[in-house]
């Protein structure tokens, strides 16, 4: 079995933590200095509801619904979705694009890895489209409704849907500005503004820009998001908002390092070219929403998304480790992504008594139309003119233990040219009814129709098409114990369209996915107690894997499992302490045997990659006095168990990991705080992920950040 080195010892600290605890753990986000509220149908003072949420509160839902709050990233320092998902259980990091993207699995489960992870904001798609790395300056709260939620969203992998809150405008002034400096040059600045503009148009204004190095040679990054917004308040009972959303991001992409059993190397090495210059991703998002009470029971909203982003830019990527030069063998490649997605919803939610017993129900509609168009270009040293230098294998190396790079960059032919659309339509249906005073009883049902047209211009514009529609049902059962507790159990079936071609340029049919979930959800708030225990299983077929010869098409690699246990935890231990905790344990395979390409088989149980068996946090969080100021500090641990490096070769593994982060806050005046962050405090060696031995991606050593906080 090969394993990645592995220097660090584990430390007292963590022995004591894990034996105390006798598992791993995972953080479960805390609210310290405000309420935890278990019912989040309602953004606060503007009312507007959650969309496929309908009338049924939170703790009646049967499902697991984890919940992060801007307060608890910001105390955190955490400043992107990736790295905020970290935060939930059962949610692990996954193949990024050599971060370029998000790209994360829930309970073992990441969807395409040829594009970015699915989300939600505020109920619109995102995902589709590339839109670089979230930022979460505007983010009120993030949830992950986790386990079978399909049936209702209609898209999105069956372990769980991320949707993302965004900060609404209010009617009384407020906001600040935030200036951040760390380690490896990284610095931020961050913004908010909102206020009223008259009695009945509010208008909010937040974002940020960074500039950051990091700890991998010459790689960088800047990103800039602005994000204005507009409510307005026709009457009463009617509410219509806008929001825009712009983001420039430039970074290079950074494959990571290539691990070569029995030789040392270094966790800075780059092996891409820098005269290729960043990759640059743009994205500008707009949505309208409208919502009005019909009466105090029912409430009508509707809404319209639409979003255009584009990537663009040349990377040289490694291929492999020549052994008799000890030089990397490398690729090029251009890639030139330009997305557009518009999208609809209508909702109507309200409460009814029918044959004595009361009904929650949600009646929806739902519709997209979505188009990709991607040129990439490539050179490899079999593609480039036979007897030409270029197509020697040594041409494009670089020197495995001290690269040098270079301004002559080869040239590159076409290798993929397509046009893709999609069209689906839903319409979907959601009651949950209360059977008794202790009974609630949900059941729903989704209908979907998609259709796919894909042009591809390098073969005389040859058109493949696909059209299908099927149903997806959802049922879940509650039983109250008391007001603090409840049983919940659920079924549900979903799909979710597959996009690109195989090498034969056919289309694929759709991912689809059976789940169950049982769980049990407390909430003591008199003992400061509360938590969600879970077990769940999901089946997923025609899951999609990139083919070997390099050239964007995919093929259909068969059907996995998965299933586990999930425990989140949070208990005030003083009034001025809190801790919460949360740990999650994933059995992700394969679940038949596979024969890819004619030649290459994967046995039945096969791991599935970049997803630990166990993993878990810790958070603690404590609210004193510091130097004669208000403030409040505390630690994160994080636990990731050992994961495959490569889903193709089953003995490549990543060891398991534990990191120890601090954070700080301290209140100088009613206006000003300063916050203090040391992230892998005991400078932990690991990897984050990886997508083959080639490209696997070292964690960041210790580092520092500050910032300070002006509000007004």
């Amino acid at each position: 079995m090969i394993r990645l080195p592995f220097n660090q010892q584990i430390s007292p600290l963590n022995l004591c933590i894990c034996a105390a605890l006798s598992l791993p753990l995972t953080v479960q986000a805390t609210e310290a200095t405000e309420t935890i509220k278990e019912d989040i149908e309602l953004i606060e003072v503007t009312g507007l509801r959650q969309a496929y949420r309908g009338n049924v509160p939170t703790k009646d839902l049967p499902q697991s619904i984890a919940t992060i709050s801007f307060e608890t990233l910001e105390l955190a320092g955490i400043t992107n979705l990736q790295n905020s998902l970290e935060l939930v259980s059962g949610v692990t990091r996954q193949n990024d694009f050599g971060g370029l993207w998000d790209m994360f699995a829930i309970r073992g489960f990441a969807g395409d890895e040829n594009l970015p992870s699915a989300y939600l904001i505020n109920g619109f798609s995102a995902g589709r489209g590339f839109s670089g790395n979230r930022d979460i300056s505007n983010v009120e709260v993030i949830e992950v409704l986790k386990g079978p939620s399909s049936a209702l969203y209609g898209r999105g992998e069956p372990g769980g849907t991320v949707n993302i809150t965004t900060k609404k405008p209010q009617f009384n002034q407020e906001g600040y500005i935030k200036l951040t400096a760390g380690s490896f040059d990284t610095y931020r600045t961050e913004g908010d503004f909102t206020t009223g503009l008259t009695e009945n148009l509010a208008f909010r204004i937040n974002g940020a820009y960074e500039d950051a190095e990091s700890c991998r040679d010459t790689v960088t990054k800047k990103k800039t998001v602005l994000t204005p917004s507009f409510l307005y308040k026709l009457s009463d009972d009617t509410l219509l908002s806008f929001e825009l959303e712009y983001l420039n991001q430039e970074a290079d992409m950074d494959r990571g390092i290539i691990f070569v059993e029995g030789k040392e190397f270094s966790h800075s090495n780059f092996y891409g070219e820098p005269a290729d210059r960043p990759i640059e991703i743009e994205a500008i998002g707009h949505q309208l929403e409208f919502q009005h009470d019909l009466s105090d029971n029912w409430a009508m909203n509707a809404g319209l998304s639409y979003r255009t982003s584009s990537f663009e830019g040349s990377v040289s990527e490694p291929r492999w480790y020549d052994e008799d030069n000890n030089s990397v063998i490398r690729q090029r490649r251009y890639r030139n992504f330009d997305a557009d997605d518009i999208s609809g919803r209508f909702e109507l939610s309200g409460s009814t008594e029918l044959f004595s017993l009361q009904h929650n129900l949600l009646i929806g509609a739902d519709a997209y139309d979505y188009e990709l168009d991607r040129t990439i270009l490539r050179y490899r040293h079999n593609t480039a003119p036979e007897g030409s230098p270029e197509s020697d294998s040594s041409y494009y190396a670089i020197d495995y233990d001290a690269p040098i790079y270079r301004d002559a960059l080869p040239d590159m032919i076409n290798n993929t040219s397509d046009l893709e659309e999609q069209s689906g339509q839903g319409i979907y249906l959601q009651d949950q009814v209360d059977l008794s005073a202790n009974w609630k009883v949900m059941l729903g049902i989704r209908y979907d129709k998609f259709d796919q047209d894909i042009t591809n211009r390098l073969k005389n514009n040859s058109k493949t098409s696909i059209s299908e529609s099927y149903f997806n049902p959802r049922f879940g059962l509650v039983y109250e114990v008391s007001d603090e507790a409840r049983f919940y159990a659920s079924y549900s079936e979903g799909a979710r369209p597959n996009s690109g071609v195989d090498s034969n340029g056919n289309g694929h049919a759709p991912e689809e996915s059976t789940s169950y979930e049982v769980g049990f959800k407390w909430d003591i708030s008199t003992q400061g107690f509360s938590g969600t225990a879970a077990i769940f299983t999901t089946e997923k077929s025609n899951i999609l894997a990139s083919s070997p010869n390099g050239d964007g098409t995919t093929e259909a690699i068969g059907a996995a499992e998965s299933e586990g246990v999930e425990l989140d935890l949070a208990y005030k231990l003083t009034p001025n302490t809190l801790i919460s905790l949360s740990y999650a344990y994933v059995d992700a395979q394969n679940s038949k045997e596979i024969t890819l390409w004619d030649w290459y088989v994967i046995e039945e149980g096969a791991r599935l990659g970049n997803v630990p068996e166990h993993s878990g946090n810790i958070m603690l969080r404590h609210f004193a006095e510091i130097a004669g100021y208000e403030g409040n500090a505390g630690f994160t641990v994080q636990y990731v168990g050992e994961q495959l490096g490569d889903f193709l070769e089953q003995d490549y593994e990543l060891p398991s990991y534990t990191l120890v982060n601090l954070f700080a806050n301290v209140t100088l005046t009613d206006d000003l705080d300063l916050y203090f962050n040391i992230d892998n405090l005991l400078d932990e060696e690991y990897y984050t992920n990886s997508y083959f031995e080639a490209w696997t991606m070292p964690g960041s050593p210790r580092s520092f950040k500050a910032s300070v906080k002006y509000s007004f």
